[in-house]
């Protein structure tokens, strides 16, 4: 991953309040009615280069639905707000809530954002298309409104914030929903999301909240990392207990005190590792243990209950920097993304070995950010400097690949899928209750999509 500095993205004048959906433009159906003559070829990133003339074009067939949205500034992490509508829904439209914070080029433009998109469609197949035109019989008029009543809509709480974001993390702590942040003035700070989350499902509390326009104040902050950092994560067992890791290589345990407003940061650092700690994840399944990667290569294993070391460590796990890491919600597993492009599967069992059961490269740049599928055991997906999210499924065998085109024969057998169209593409995330789908943060703004594949 760059260096402290490298991450700030270029300012993006305006805020952009409506999302474009290419799932629901007319636009594209036109284009599709040009029919040029010529043939159409699946186009894998790596394989071939594209000839003179040639240009990608998106199979539409290839998504169950596809979204594009820009924030202003673009944002370098953002987390998915868990919301009351349902679990494991998958009717249109959907609704989801996302915490996100801007990389502006002055300190002074930005923004701690929650976005609220709703009324999202997904994107109609062939079949699906040729059955509603047999059965329509409406006026043209009729289609237009039906048009615009499918229109994606996205409402935008922000806050400004002195200094440009690293990284986002949310959490419910009982009725409070709290972010995490991780700023490039070298503090950690702890927001109340209340007031953005009931400006973005009232119109009337958002006129009243752009008026006040008032700067986020923190209810809690800790300066004692004494420079920036990117890891943090809040542990899914204890509400309020918080990991923060800097870019000095000290790592921080905060535990919540009564009340919810404060936190009690121990001062003595978690300090095995050697350079920057890069991400950090709690154990999913037990209270007192959390993972690290970091610069030195390495990735760690920690219990609060026996600082400072590490009790368990691979300490070559990557040939460079280890960037990022996601432990399995059910398995074993931890997963880890690199500098040297490649994705690793640990098994926690057989960790202190030093050796991953499963090894990937795909990924032609650096890895930028790595997670398990929260409903799927053996899925995963990551993303790369290269422009790419790569899709996965380690349960899919050899013997799989019979039906594939020639061209693809050469992929992994438990490669799915590859998703292109955002410029440098830093962090993404699995909803955890809409199936199959995906959020992903970049240079050229957000995406939201589900493809056939999951």
């Amino acid at each position: 991953m760059a260096a402290p500095g490298e991450h700030a993205f270029p300012q993006d004048d305006g805020e952009v309040e409506e999302m474009e959906a290419a799932g629901s433009d007319q636009d594209d159906m036109e284009e599709e009615e040009k029919d040029d003559g010529a043939d159409k070829q699946v186009y894998v990133p790596g394989l071939q280069p594209l000839e003179p003339g040639q240009e990608l074009e998106m199979d539409r067939a290839a998504y169950r639905m596809y979204h594009e949205c820009q924030t202003g500034a673009p944002c370098l992490s953002f987390d998915v707000l868990l919301d009351g509508e349902g679990e494991g829904r998958e009717t249109f439209p959907l609704s989801l809530l996302l915490c996100a914070g801007t990389q502006a080029n002055t300190a002074l433009s930005n923004r701690l954002i929650v976005m609220r998109m709703h009324n999202l469609h997904g994107i109609k197949h062939d079949n699906e298309e040729e059955e509603e035109e047999k059965e329509s019989s409406d006026e043209e008029s009729d289609d237009e409104d039906d048009d615009e009543d499918k229109k994606p809509q996205m409402e935008l709480a922000m806050v400004p914030h002195y200094g440009g974001i690293n990284r986002v993390r949310v959490t419910r702590r009982g009725e409070q929903s709290l972010a995490a942040v991780w700023s490039e003035k070298g503090q950690v700070e702890i927001f109340d999301l209340r007031p953005q989350l009931d400006a973005v499902h009232n119109a009337t509390v958002m006129a009243a909240f752009i008026k006040q326009n008032k700067e986020a104040t923190p209810l809690f902050s800790f300066s004692g990392h004494m420079t920036e950092g990117f890891a943090i994560d809040w542990s899914p067992k204890v509400p309020g207990r918080l990991v923060s890791g800097d870019c000095k290589k000290n790592i921080h345990v905060w535990e919540p005190r009564e009340g919810g407003v404060s936190w009690q940061v121990d001062q003595r650092p978690f300090s095995s590792h050697t350079k920057s700690v890069e991400d950090l994840q709690w154990s999913p399944t037990e209270t007192t243990v959390f993972a690290s990667c970091s610069v030195d290569q390495s990735v760690r294993i920690w219990d609060i209950r026996a600082p400072p070391n590490s009790m368990l460590s691979a300490n070559e796990a990557h040939s460079s920097d280890v960037n990022v890491i996601s432990w399995n919600r059910t398995e074993p597993f931890l997963l880890s993304g690199g500098d040297d492009g490649l994705l690793k599967v640990w098994d926690l069992r057989q960790f202190q070995s030093g050796r991953a059961v499963a090894t990937f490269k795909q990924h032609s740049a650096p890895v930028t950010s790595v997670e398990w599928n929260p409903m799927d055991s053996s899925v995963f997906a990551a993303a790369g400097a290269d422009d790419v999210i790569s899709q996965w499924d380690l349960s899919v065998e050899s013997c799989d690949m019979s039906e594939r085109a020639d061209g693809l024969k050469e992929l992994p057998p438990q490669l799915l899928f590859l998703h292109q169209g955002q410029t440098e593409v830093k962090e993404l995330h699995w909803h955890p209750q809409i199936p199959g789908t995906i959020v992903s943060t970049a240079l050229s703004g957000f995406n939201v999509f589900r493809t056939i594949s999951v």
